[in-house]
Formats: C-alpha cells, sequence, structure tokens
C-alpha cells in the first residue's frame, strides 16, 4: 500500500496495477516475462511465481492469462508453458508464452521420465509401437508384444534345456 500523505492514511493500489509491478521487462510479447517477487515450489521443484488478490493467494501465470485473455481458466484445467512460443521459465508470465490444456496434455509436453516414454514411437529393440503391436498395462505403461513373445520363447528353450 501506498501512503497518501494525510496522517498516514493508506491508499490500495489495483491488483493489475500491483501485478505488474512485479514482472521484470514485458514489451516484447516473443520473450518470457519473468515475475520478480514471491515463488512457491511445484512438482519436481520448479518454481513458480505466488500473489496476493485480497485474501487469496494466486499463481502469477494463471492470473496473467486470466487478466490478459479477460477469462476465467476452467476447473480442472491447468497453464502449460508452451516451449514453441519461446517459453523457457516457469516464471514467465508472458500471456502469448501460455495456454489452457489439460493436467495429462501439460505433463505430455514437458521433460519428465513419463512424457518421453510417452513419446517413444519403437521399442528398445526397434519394434513400432502401434495398436496391434502394443500392449497397455493396467498403469498405463507399454509393452512390445514382439519382444514379449519372443521372451517367452526364449524361456521355454531355457526350461527345456534344463530339464
Amino acid at each position: 500500500m501506498k501512503k497518501t500523505g494525510k496522517r498516514g492514511q493508506y491508499k490500495k493500489r489495483p491488483a493489475e496495477q500491483r501485478f505488474w509491478e512485479k514482472v521484470g521487462s514485458h514489451t516484447d510479447p516473443n520473450v518470457c516475462w519473468l515475475w520478480t517477487a514471491a515463488t512457491i515450489r511445484g512438482h519436481g521443484g520448479a518454481r513458480y511465481g505466488y500473489f496476493r488478490v485480497g485474501d487469496n493467494h494466486v499463481l502469477a501465470h494463471r492470473l496473467s492469462y486470466e487478466m490478459y485473455h479477460h477469462v476465467t481458466i476452467p476447473k480442472g484445467m491447468t497453464i502449460d508453458h508452451v516451449k514453441s512460443r519461446g517459453c523457457t521459465s516457469t516464471l514467465c508470465v508472458n500471456p502469448h508464452h501460455l495456454e489452457v490444456v489439460t493436467n495429462k496434455v501439460n505433463c505430455l509436453r514437458g521433460t519428465s521420465p513419463w512424457a518421453k516414454e510417452a513419446a517413444q514411437t519403437h521399442c528398445v529393440h526397434g519394434h513400432p509401437f502401434n495398436e496391434e503391436n502394443t500392449y497397455v498395462r493396467p498403469n498405463g505403461g507399454r509393452d512390445c508384444r514382439i519382444c514379449d513373445r519372443e521372451r517367452h520363447q526364449n524361456d521355454q528353450v531355457a526350461h527345456h534345456i534344463m530339464m
């Protein structure tokens, strides 16, 4: 809050004004606009901007998106920092770098082991992960049917030799 000059009274500034004061250079829509104030740690240790609006604390990149687009992000949806739009930081609040997506899409666009596995088009032996050659486990993981069949045949041969 800022003093008005009259006997220690304070004047509240609009949240949007306070918000943009906490963002580094934000004139070029092609570069990240980095949050310079309070942060919190998210999944995997990533840092995200944190901002107070009234009695609520909100994630800065979500608020930036909502203010710029004049929308409320639907319940159950998340904001993705889109690398293909030039975003390189979770502290980025540039609305041109942000997109509303499901959590699944956000995770698949990431760099986690789960995202890397999901992006694989072939097993470690070069067999394609396609509809007829892929078994999807109950936990969502995938197995190559050709490799499973070969492993089973090798196990039978080894068992027969031991007898």
